[in-house]
């Protein structure tokens, strides 16, 4: 096989069919529409696999699900994963002299939560497995861009090795699930938003969890699944009948989740790649009516990092979807929904620019925001407020955004209240001050509407 190529010659699935079957170590790069795609296979086998939109944002939304489980994983230990691991820029791809490949960072990050025994390694092989899945989903629907295959680096701590034939089987049954709602739904990142139609008969349409509904201004299809702790496409088989009655407008996704493929853009491509998944399914022997298992006996071959010694796996349940989001005590309806603010926001800024934008991003959302220019007021106006989260500005005149800070938290009333700073830099010394005094995590300058967002899902939902 050539060591490079374009997607127009060898369609990705073909493609990871035949690297299946070599028995090399190689980091499969595909570069398409400014996404890159890194896929890491050693022996035929995945050991992982990402993609350079938004990885940690990936890694937060499955760590949240196994969170439900493992109780280590809380969100102060999610935050400072992020802090500890997220680099500064968004590639994911490092080259070094050797013309090899780094790991990527997150994958780093799942190694430091399984020595520090966070995850025990099965754990952590159940997360990768999910990860992996998720990344090859969006690589299958490549339909124009290169690739090529580098050399991954020698010592990169083995954690799981996984089937490809599974993985792709597994992919390509989520992905005839997606077909059914096209053209209404193209992207798992789209934005739901429930307008109130007096046309809307409460008989035409199912029910809808009340938190649904809360959430669903803002929040795409992914992350409103992550926050209710249930499958995207069960999650978009709920909204479907509401989408077709115009219940429920879609908004197309935020960047940088829009650079990646649509489940299909163009209608003519369907026959031809519903053709390619039925002979990939006859090849493997597969079946697509249901969803496969997600349980150990899946995972290739799991090798587990040295120094854990956590309890006994028995009892470990891989993450699974809640189906009791109806109960009858708490329905709603297009007409009985009314708009509700779930949480109180407090932002603190000298810049009547920054405090209008942050206003602006968040006006038709279901959040209230309270905006204080005067930062030597700001102690008793939070007091006042008692917000749920608090956006603090570092470079104010009077009183820096350190010890404002730090006088905050000495409140016991907020000494567990996420406080993020908005800055401009992002240095290593910038984040040991900010850990120093209690900050929750960074909102760098200039920011965009997605990336406000993100520091609300990470803290609040």
């Amino acid at each position: 096989m050539n060591n490079s190529g374009t997607f127009t010659k060898l369609r990705p699935l073909s493609l990871l069919r035949q690297l299946s079957n070599c028995s090399d170590s190689t980091c499969l790069q595909a570069l398409s529409n400014s996404v890159s795609w890194s896929i890491y296979l050693e022996q035929g086998k995945i050991t992982y696999a990402t993609h350079s939109v938004e990885p940690f944002d990936r890694l937060e939304r499955h760590l949240r699900r196994l969170s439900h489980q493992i109780p280590l994983l809380t969100s102060e230990v999610r935050v400072q994963v992020r802090l500890m691991f997220e680099p500064d820029s968004h590639s994911q791809l490092i080259e070094n002299d050797n013309n090899s490949i780094n790991h990527p960072p997150e994958y780093q990050a799942i190694s430091w939560l399984v020595s520090q025994q966070y995850l025990h390694s099965t754990q952590a092989a159940a997360l990768i497995q999910e990860l992996v899945k998720e990344v090859i989903e969006s690589f299958l629907l490549i339909k124009e861009g290169t690739y090529e295959l580098a050399e991954p680096v020698e010592k990169m701590p083995r954690i799981c090795r996984l089937d490809v034939g599974k993985i792709l089987e597994r992919c390509q049954v989520r992905l005839q699930h997606w077909q059914a709602f096209i053209p209404q739904i193209s992207s798992p990142y789209q934005r739901p938003y429930l307008l109130i139609n007096s046309k809307i008969e409460e008989k035409d349409l199912p029910k809808l969890h009340p938190d649904l509904t809360h959430w669903m201004k803002g929040f795409s299809l992914c992350h409103l699944a992550t926050i209710l702790n249930q499958d995207e496409i069960e999650l978009a088989r709920n909204l479907y009948p509401y989408i077709l009655k115009g219940a429920i407008i879609l908004h197309e996704a935020d960047p940088p989740f829009d650079k990646l493929p649509k489940i299909f853009e163009e209608p003519s491509l369907l026959p031809k790649f519903i053709s390619e998944l039925v002979d990939t399914k006859e090849e493997l022997g597969t079946t697509v009516n249901s969803f496969p298992d997600m349980s150990e006996d899946n995972i290739a071959s799991v090798q587990r990092l040295p120094q854990v010694s956590l309890p006994p796996t028995e009892n470990f349940q891989e993450p699974t979807i809640s189906n009791n989001i109806n109960p009858a005590s708490q329905i709603v309806t297009p007409a009985t929904v009314t708009a509700q603010k779930v949480h109180k926001i407090v932002s603190v800024d000298d810049s009547p620019t920054i405090l209008k934008e942050i206003s602006r991003f968040l006006e038709n959302e279901n959040f209230s925001v309270v905006t204080i220019n005067d930062p030597l007021k700001a102690v008793l106006s939070i007091i006042r407020h008692k917000p749920d989260l608090i956006l603090l500005d570092l470079n104010m005149l009077g009183i820096d955004g350190y010890e404002l800070c730090r006088i905050i938290r000495n409140n016991s009333m907020f000494q567990k209240t996420p406080i993020i700073f908005v800055t401009g830099s992002k240095g290593i010394v910038d984040k040991v001050k900010a850990k120093l005094v209690g900050a929750s995590g960074y909102l760098t300058k200039p920011f965009t509407r997605a990336e406000l967002l993100k520091i609300i899902f990470m803290h609040l939902t």
